[in-house]
């Protein structure tokens, strides 16, 4: 992984989330006040948020499981006829366990909580990983979204050493998506990317990554790649599933069953 450390102040948005504020900065080992700041996590009404500070920013970036993009897709994405569902392997009566070791903030664990799997996230960049701990914790107090909530645990640290140290039984499923140089042009991720790339870089360890998931999954290891990009190097897939932007290159090692 190759990343600059920018720096980053926290502050609240409103005078009743100071405590808040102050208590995230400690946590995060970051400052309250700082002259020159690039980047500010804010506290208010909403939870979390990283906020770029320069002119012609684009907004900023929470995690927010209950509204949004999020719900839209919850209510309409296709439920397990979506090509990230056949992926992993969901079919009726099969929910797979799954690792999501690069799980960002976690959309792609959330639409496999939502149809059914347990999933363990790992987020190695403590902003991201505080963004996620946020967005988790507002969606398990939510009527409608609290029990899927329920199904995604959040684990911190580096993916590969958490996955050689794994403890317990393994996960059947293993995720992968690794940062990459993105050429997808929606608004959105054009606007994540721009916030992102300058504290995680791009997974230059991709290859150590997926050796790893392929010794701890116990039936198959799921890559998504840009449509068009090669292969991440060392093992070569068994098969992939193409769409539009990206495709899934899937490491099968063992049948799923029910």
């Amino acid at each position: 992984m190759s990343a600059s450390n920018p720096l980053v102040r926290v502050e609240p948005l409103a005078a009743q989330f100071a405590a808040a504020a102050h208590d995230w900065a400690l946590r995060l080992g970051l400052p309250q006040e700082l002259d020159g700041a690039e980047f500010a996590l804010q506290i208010g009404e909403g939870g979390l948020q990283l906020l770029m500070l320069e002119a012609q920013a684009p907004g900023p970036v929470r995690v927010d499981f209950v509204e949004g993009a999020a719900a839209h897709r919850r209510q309409f994405g296709g439920g397990s006829g979506q090509m990230i569902a056949k992926a992993v392997g969901i079919q009726p009566g099969v929910r797979p366990r799954v690792l999501d070791a690069t799980a960002g903030l976690g959309r792609d664990a959330f639409v496999l909580a939502t149809l059914g799997c347990e999933v363990s996230l790992i987020e190695r960049q403590p902003l991201i990983a505080a963004l996620l701990e946020d967005g988790l914790s507002r969606a398990a107090v939510d009527a409608e979204v609290g029990a899927i909530a329920a199904r995604m645990t959040l684990l911190r640290g580096n993916a590969i050493e958490l996955m050689k140290q794994w403890q317990g039984e393994a996960p059947q499923v293993i995720y992968l998506d690794p940062m990459f140089p993105h050429r997808d042009k929606s608004a959105l991720v054009k606007k994540e990317m721009r916030l992102f790339r300058p504290f995680v870089g791009d997974d230059m360890d991709a290859p150590a990554l997926l050796a790893a998931a392929l010794e701890l999954a116990s039936h198959r290891v799921v890559v998504k790649r840009p449509r068009k990009a090669p292969a991440i190097e060392g093992a070569k897939p068994g098969y992939s599933l193409d769409g539009k932007s990206s495709r899934y290159d899937i490491y099968p090692k063992k049948k799923l069953q029910g």
